[in-house]
């Protein structure tokens, strides 16, 4: 088998937590048979004033592998990189992720450098790396601080139920668990602190075990609290424990009993199931658990697939559940020094360094001797593993001694660069500084997908076999992981202890499933497809909502390209009248494939009356499609449509490629393409999303959008900077203003709501969105309108990244819930008025439901209405014939949001506030 054992025998490989799911436990560094070495004893070295620079340490020594790919065993390396296939069912999802999205997880990366003043007993009692710090221990319980957060007591018109009626009843399940049998009796919380303080989860885990005779085999420890089933005998008792010959005094102090019914006991539930789960041989890698036994191996990619699950114990409406899904986790067998070494010209042997650069900064690296993930932040070309730095203790090493004599590894190309890391990137820690760490390419090996990788259809094809299951393969693998559960004796004697039983069976209740909608075109309406939730062949088939004509317009082409862009024209000819869309002749303009003379072009020839610029690209070169967008976006506001000359060579596609395209350029003008009918008069409503760039470390972009008529066919946008990392929005009450002013305009009235749909909003921020962003809102409805005026507002939170998912059964076989199926039981909470929908329709894979949490509601919506409304609006969105899987001013928010951050990085230009130029 490939890659046995990623680290040394007998430990358990431990990660940072993902900021994309809520995290149930404290990391676990890997097991040793004796104390850590001290974390702050790093080496340092001063490379140049006021940088502090440092290789890093892993726990024991180990060896080496091969950096050969034939000869590189994945398994005994762990990367912190979560592959995640988000299925290409519709062209909403291969618009934006083209394949595999691999995010990265949040891992702790030592802050230590070169000429730190340490306090040596700190120094020696701190230990390792920082897997688990304070501030992560703090970010532990986000899920369930949100779970906590009780909304629908403002809610006066949902009291007494949040349960709606419409719908054609359906029976679901899903993959919840019930919980049994739990404690029923009282349990004892003691906090327990130590002095000097340490930081590190496993150790204080290890040191406190050294009193295990004291405490009982019965408990369970979260790094900072201890839950026993017992009452110790005194309120305070102080303890010592040793680590290298230190002493370090224990505090454990009594800080409440637990009721049965305590959400606090949810928490130590989750530490005690995932204590299990590495019970039964999984690997924590970041904050779930794999199977690295059963990993799929794919030499011809240099990939290999590890499956896992990820699994939450939470109360919801009317019992507690297990939810568990399947996870993958993606690695790759290509270190850094394969790729520099694969970019070196064989001619002079020497670096292509700007290549190289573009290729490894922003990427994520893992280093096999410490099972770490790190990002590229630069390239250090000025030394190599021969370089000196200080010890700690003074004496000077070079890189290479430094390896051989902690971890027993061989660095054998003496003069590769260095690779830089500025420390982990943290939200709401913008003023942290990062203090550079200092890497070798040939033990960092490479994490995620390349674009190469990417754009190679039998990788895609491959990863997708593997990674995307239907429903029927997703509950074998769950039944798969609760009867390993059930039938595992040292499983089961830690799950007696607390008499934790889990039934093995997928919960069910009935859902409903909600009518069609139907769509209106210019003078047609028709209803979108019970099954596809698709009307794209109606929508090219007849007149559009709202034309606007092509009279003044211009195509801009690379030499080589013009066979291309003339196809185009001729499709675009053929496709148009259809649609109702007068097209004249376009100026044709020949360039270079340059973003110089793509904006030399565009200023000599675009005028007030351009309509449009049509830029056909002969590559997807990044910079090409940023320096385009820049330019007509801010300097020469125009609406503006790109293509790749490559999508345009097929003669099969070429024709429903044009339909797109003309349709695209009809919404970037101001027209429309169809409406749905609401049900509400004189409302407003509003998308919000954020995009945080942690690739580039630029300010986060809040996108804000805003219908500005009834239709729903106009939009006004605008973008606010923010610091790296910030999720909570300030500058509503402007943005709002903004919004308003241009609705009276349009309308020459106010709007008597406003229905605001907030997406992007992470874990444990419920509370705080409650207290920031609605206040803001509301401050701005004050300044606006007046005092008795009655307007109404309405926030609801979208949320995406959810491991909850619903079958129907047929013929024996669990299947995907049709579009439109709504579920506001069972697996909701009491405390919220919230639901899901299954909006989408999916070919392959299993279909994600989104859901929606209304935490203001001064509408007074109904279940029925808020749902079907909801729902309704994911019908509206330009850029797919069909049913997205949230609502429009949602997926516009966060396409202008993500269009900023990636490609203009400025506030667009004011005048396309109300053009949806970022389709």
């Amino acid at each position: 088998m490939l890659f046995q054992g990623l680290s040394p025998p007998g430990s358990s490989p431990s990660g940072p937590q993902c900021p994309a799911e809520p995290g149930l436990e404290l990391e676990a560094e890997p097991v040793v048979s004796s104390p850590p070495n001290p974390r702050h004893l790093e080496p340092q070295r001063h490379l140049e004033p006021q940088r502090h620079l440092e290789p890093q340490r892993h726990l024991e020594p180990q060896r080496r592998q091969p950096s050969h790919p034939a000869e590189f065993h994945l398994a005994r390396g762990r990367c912190n990189r979560k592959a995640k296939w988000l299925s290409l069912h519709n062209e909403e999802d291969r618009e934006e992720h083209l394949g595999l999205q691999v995010t990265m997880g949040k891992e702790r990366v030592m802050t230590h450098g070169f000429h730190i003043r340490f306090h040596v007993e700190e120094l020696q009692l701190a230990t390792r790396l920082q897997a688990t710090s304070l501030k992560e221990r703090k970010r532990f319980g986000g899920i369930f601080r949100d779970h906590v957060v009780d909304t629908r007591q403002y809610l006066e018109h949902v009291r007494e139920s949040t349960t709606g009626t419409l719908g054609r009843p359906v029976k679901l399940f899903t993959n919840h668990f019930r919980v049994t049998s739990r404690p029923q009796q009282v349990t004892y919380k003691y906090n327990i602190d130590y002095m000097p303080d340490i930081e590190d989860g496993k150790v204080r885990s290890e040191l406190l075990l050294q009193h295990k005779a004291f405490i009982g085999e019965c408990h369970i420890f979260d790094g900072s609290s201890l839950l026993l089933p017992h009452k110790l005998l005194l309120p305070k008792t102080e303890l010592v424990s040793l680590l290298k010959n230190q002493v370090v005094k224990l505090t454990i102090e009594f800080i409440s009993e637990l009721s049965p019914n305590s959400p606090d006991c949810l928490r130590y539930y989750n530490i005690l199931f995932r204590r299990i789960l590495k019970q039964m041989n999984l690997k924590q890698v970041g904050r779930n658990y794999y199977n690295k036994q059963e990993a799929t191996e794919f030499f011809d990619h240099k990939l290999v697939i590890w499956p896992g699950y990820v699994t939450s114990i939470l109360e919801y409406e009317t019992s507690i559940t297990l939810c568990a899904d399947v996870n993958h986790k993606l690695l790759r067998m290509q270190t850094a020094y394969d790729l520099i070494t694969g970019l070196r010209d064989p001619q002079t042997r020497k670096e292509d360094v700007e290549q190289v650069s573009k290729e490894l900064i922003g990427s994520i690296v893992f280093t096999l001797y410490n099972n770490k993930t790190y990002r590229v932040d630069a390239i250090n070309w000025e030394d190599n593993p021969r370089t000196k730095f200080k010890k700690s203790g003074g004496a000077e090493i070079t890189f290479v001694d430094y390896y051989r004599e902690q971890y027993n590894t061989e660095v054998t190309d003496l003069t590769q660069p260095l690779l830089i890391s500025k420390g982990k990137w943290k939200k709401s820690q913008q003023d942290t500084p990062h203090k550079p760490i200092m890497l070798v390419p040939e033990l960092c090996y490479l994490t995620g997908l390349s674009d190469k990788m990417r754009k190679d259809y039998r990788v895609m094809r491959d990863l997708a076999l593997h990674m995307r299951l239907d429903p029927e393969r997703r509950q074998h693998e769950l039944r798969k992981l609760m009867n390993t559960i059930q039938t595992n004796r040292e499983v089961q004697r830690e799950l007696q202890l607390w008499d934790l039983k889990f039934d093995t069976n997928f919960v069910s209740f009935s859902g409903r499933i909600l009518k069609e909608v139907r769509i209106f075109q210019g003078r047609r309406a028709f209803d979108s497809h019970p099954q596809f939730a698709d009307w794209s062949r109606e929508t090219r088939s007849g007149p559009l909502l709202n034309v606007k004509s092509l009279d003044h317009w211009l195509i801009l082409y690379p030499t080589r390209n013009y066979g291309a862009a003339s196809s185009l024209v001729q499709s675009l000819r053929k496709v148009t009248p259809t649609m109702g869309i007068a097209m004249r002749e376009a100026k044709m303009l020949e360039v270079s494939d340059t973003v110089q003379s793509y904006t030399t072009v565009l200023e000599n020839h675009v005028s007030s009356k351009t309509q449009m610029v049509l830029c056909v690209l002969s590559s997807e070169k990044k910079d090409l499609y940023d320096g385009i967008k820049q330019y007509l976006c801010v300097k020469c506001p125009t609406p503006s449509q790109c293509v790749v000359a490559r999508t345009l060579d097929k003669p099969q596609t070429l024709m429903t490629i044009a339909t797109k395209i003309a349709q695209q350029m009809n919404c970037k003008m101001g027209g429309a393409l169809w409406k749905v009918e609401t049900g509400l008069q004189n409302a407003m409503f509003i998308g919000i999303d954020c995009f945080h760039d942690i690739v580039n470390r630029r300010k986060s972009i809040a996108g804000f959008v805003s219908s500005i008529n009834q239709e729903l066919t106009q939009w006004f946008s605008q973008c606010i900077f923010q610091e790296s990392g910030q999720e909570l929005v300030n500058g509503l009450k402007t943005c709002l203003e903004a919004a308003l002013k241009l609705w009276c305009k349009h309308n020459q009235f106010l709007p008597q709501a406003i229905i605001v749909y907030r997406d992007g909003v992470g874990d444990g921020q419920l509370q705080a969105l409650m207290d920031h962003e609605v206040p803001q809102i509301e401050s701005s409805l004050r300044s606006v309108y007046p005092k008795d005026s009655g307007v109404k507002l309405t926030f609801i939170v979208v949320k995406k990244r959810i491991n909850t998912r619903f079958f129907v059964e047929s013929q024996g076989r669990l299947q995907n819930p049709l579009p439109g199926t709504v579920i506001d039981v069972e697996v909701t909470k009491r405390q919220w008025y919230d639901f899901f929908i299954v909006s989408q329709s999916v070919k392959d894979g299993t279909v994600t439901p989104t859901h929606y949490n209304v935490i203001h509601d001064t509408v007074c919506f109904t279940p029925d209405r808020i749902q079907y409304l909801t729902y309704r609006l994911c019908h509206m969105y330009y850029n797919l014939p069909g049913v997205i899987r949230v609502p429009a001013p949602c997926h516009y928010a966060h396409k202008l949001a993500y269009l900023v951050g990636q490609s203009i990085h400025q506030e667009p230009h004011h005048s396309l506030a109300s053009r949806l130029f970022y389709l």
